[in-house]
């Protein structure tokens, strides 16, 4: 990638065996283990400022970006790169936030709605009025046997979840601050928020809408960019502009390998009281999020009532990004070979590493490749 050329957008596909980047001059396609870019496009100085893949698909979803986008922001182009061309497009009269493919829908956010299409004829299947959303927050299940989507309801920090199998709608209050990021795994069984605080990641079964795990990204506010649900959901992993992605074991509970735990309902907001598998609940084959010392005192003393602080799940593996990585946005993933971390940034820089599944700790770095040489003009994905 020429040093002039300016990444606009990062995304992996749905299973993350490769991810794309959309530039000023086009877009490209690249593999991720092993690496290699697998096909570049080019359009003059036409910038892409979303590529959205359909696994390997040949049809890719594409919106125009950058100052000079080379198809309207309005709009999203169907293109086929068999035939090097667009063969469908959806206009709109505001700017699109987002575009997620199904092999049997399209899903659209833009700053006040989300509106999911037929695939195979452009129709539009149903409409949703959100909260103001500017990230173009929304997920939608990649597995064919099921169809569950994830959105910004209409109050602060509520997420509205669409069980379309079950034609059935359900509103978890997930936070008490506005939505940053959220992230459905594979089959649509469990969803992860996160809010602009930054400081906790929950984890939600969304058939019934209830808390399964809390953890603590940190103490500090920040920004999360990007969160990932293995494919069995017995990780979670979460990258913000403080430059470390965290990784965290999920309980039993949460495990999609495993028969689902019926849990009581709530008895309050969010924060009355985190499910059975939260705050040091073995996860499954014995791992455990560490918690601060602290807690070992509500253990000896259960009538003392610490703060939530102090209970707290942290992560499980650390991975630091290089210092000119650390504040960009960046999207994270698991890799094909079990215990393999993927990280892209907006700088152009793609790390493997990996991590150990019993003992934790620092992730090793396995690959760094750099993408693009622009010291200075990355953009904001």
């Amino acid at each position: 990638m020429s040093q002039g050329e300016q990444i606009l957008h990062i995304g992996f596909n749905q299973d993350t065996g490769c991810f794309a980047c959309g530039t000023s001059n086009g877009f490209r396609v690249y593999n991720c283990d092993p690496f290699k870019e697998t096909f570049t496009r080019g359009f003059n100085n036409g910038g892409i400022g979303i590529v959205e893949m359909l696994f390997r698909c040949n049809v890719i979803a594409l919106v125009g970006g950058g100052p000079a986008p080379k198809y309207p922001p309005t709009k999203v182009m169907i293109w086929d790169d068999h035939q090097g061309k667009c063969i469908g497009e959806l206009s709109f009269r505001s700017q699109v936030r987002a575009v997620r493919l199904r092999r049997d829908r399209i899903v659209v956010a833009l700053e006040h709605k989300v509106l999911v299409y037929n695939f195979a004829d452009l129709k539009l299947l149903h409409q949703i009025e959100t909260l103001a959303n500017p990230r173009g927050l929304v997920a939608v299940s990649s597995a064919a046997e099921s169809t569950v989507l994830a959105c910004p309801g209409l109050h602060i920090g509520q997420v509205r979840i669409e069980l379309y199998d079950r034609r059935q709608t359900k509103f978890i209050s997930a936070h008490n601050n506005a939505l940053s990021c959220l992230s459905l795994s594979l089959e649509g069984k469990r969803l992860a928020t996160a809010s602009e605080k930054g400081t906790l990641v929950r984890v939600w079964n969304t058939a019934d809408g209830q808390l399964l795990q809390e953890l603590r990204r940190g103490a500090d506010p920040a920004a999360i960019y990007s969160l990932a649900l293995s494919r069995t959901c017995d990780w979670l992993a979460v990258s913000s502009d403080k430059g470390t992605v965290h990784v965290f074991a999920l309980s039993e509970n949460v495990h999609t390998g495993q028969d689902e735990v019926a849990r009581p309902p709530s008895a309050g907001g969010v924060d009355a009281g985190v499910a059975a598998g939260a705050n040091g609940d073995a996860s499954f084959s014995g791992r455990t999020n560490p918690t601060s010392i602290f807690s070992m005192v509500k253990g000896l003393v259960p009538s003392i009532a610490l703060p939530k602080y102090f209970t707290s799940e942290w992560s499980f593996v650390q991975f630091r990004l290089h210092p000119d990585d650390a504040a960009l946005r960046s999207i994270v993933g698991f890799g094909p070979t079990p215990n393999t971390l993927l990280v892209v940034t907006a700088g152009g820089s793609f790390y493997k590493a990996s991590f150990d599944p019993n003992k934790g700790g620092q992730a090793q770095q396995e690959a760094y490749i750099r993408l693009i040489e622009q010291p200075d003009t990355a953009a904001p994905v």
